[in-house]
């Protein structure tokens, strides 16, 4: 029996709660807290269950920091912007709590996947007894976990690791995104990066493309290479890995816009000055384009989302695909969702959950592949997000 605040009321904050909310046993008081509190109040009507909401400015510390203290959660569930990680981080340490989150902390002012900023916090959540649990959407997330089952029941080493994104959905808009426009436009456009033989490689964005067939029907889609945090992270705890890659799926329609958008200044993240006001380019796009939030509805197909592992067990070569399929449309019906939202969503309650049963649990800032992968691949079952495995 625990309490949890959830920040962040966006269309995986909306997943979360409905998942916490299923499973009273370990989350038995809920707080949803966004700077709009009205989004908290629509998701909280569409619960089962009665939850707190609050109004909070998660930039803000010592706002942070008096939520806490009034509603004394045991962990803090952060599913707002990257940006605010840190300061919410800062509120934790002051006030005792544990910390989560789905994504890498970004500065505003330069698109970049890095974990040094979140890494420097080691030593004070170590020595204040508090876990920071790093990453628990997807990918990163279930991504680092299913690595971490295959070098724990199929390799002695992993030499060889493609993390392979795929949205098989269509919306039916001209041009949107499937979470945050801002966030996704910055990871996409920025140069891909790749891990070779002990060394970072760079590629000019979506420079690099493969064709891979999908399973269950879903069929060849062109992925293109990017780079992703938890990349930075398994490159560390894998034993034996020569090369890891990062790659997704986007229609020729999206890319299209994009680049249209990139090319007329549109996807810049730097402020420029319009009638004697700052604004960031991106920003503006983010406000015109289709909230993401709302293609719920519109969304049908299926994500595939997995990673194809080669390496040795016993001296003798050996190929592992482990993989998730999520339907849209099902999603929806569940929990007013689509399918990208769901994915981060179930797997940032599931983390939750294990550090507040204490099956993962230790002081410090950690990642998923640092702990026993297979409470969490059971629980994935249990939740909504069934896995597969291929092996070769």
């Amino acid at each position: 029996m625990s309490r949890v605040l959830i920040v962040g009321a966006g269309g995986v904050g909306q997943v979360v709660a409905h998942k916490c909310a299923q499973v009273p046993e370990v989350f038995s008081e809920i707080m949803l807290a966004s700077r709009t509190k009205e989004k908290c109040d629509r998701i909280a009507a569409q619960l089962p269950r009665a939850i707190q909401t609050a109004k909070l400015d998660a930039d803000n510390v010592a706002e942070t920091v008096a939520l806490i203290k009034e509603f004394k959660p045991d962990l803090l569930l952060n599913v707002a912007l990257p940006y605010q990680d840190l300061h919410l981080m800062d509120a934790c340490l002051e006030t005792g709590v544990h910390y989560m989150d789905t994504a890498n902390y970004e500065p505003l002012d330069e698109a970049k996947f890095e974990y040094k900023w979140q890494w420097a916090y080691q030593d004070r959540f170590k020595e204040k007894g508090l876990m920071a649990l790093m990453g628990s959407g997807f990918d990163p997330g279930v991504t680092n976990v299913f690595c971490a089952y295959a070098a724990k029941h199929h390799f002695d080493e992993i030499h060889e690791l493609d993390i392979i994104d795929c949205n098989a959905g269509d919306h039916g808009q001209a041009f949107a995104t499937n979470f945050n426009p801002e966030i996704n436009i910055r990871e996409i456009t920025q140069r891909g990066r790749y891990w070779e033989r002990g060394e970072w490689v760079e590629t000019d964005p979506l420079s690099w493309s493969m064709t891979y067939d999908f399973p269950e029907g879903i069929g060849p889609k062109k992925c293109y290479l990017l780079y992703h945090e938890e990349l930075e992270s398994l490159v560390l705890h894998l034993k034996g890995l020569k090369r890891a890659r990062f790659w997704m799926t986007f229609s020729d329609q999206y890319l299209t816009h994009l680049k249209v958008l990139e090319n007329i200044g549109m996807t810049r993240i730097d402020e420029i000055d319009y009638n004697g006001q700052k604004i960031a380019p991106i920003q503006f796009l983010k406000a015109v384009l289709p909230d993401p939030g709302s293609l719920g509805p519109l969304t049908k197909g299926r994500t595939c989302i997995g990673c194809l592992m080669k390496g040795v067990k016993d001296g003798k070569e050996k190929t592992v695909y482990v993989y998730n399929i999520c339907d849209h449309e099902a999603c929806y019906k569940e929990v007013g969702s689509q399918a990208v939202s769901y994915t981060t969503g179930v797997p940032a309650m599931i983390g939750a959950m294990m550090m507040l049963t204490g099956k993962w649990m230790e002081a410090g800032v950690k990642h998923m592949e640092q702990f026993d992968p297979d409470p969490f691949m059971d629980a994935l079952n249990r939740h909504g997000l069934p896995w597969k495995e291929v092996v070769k």
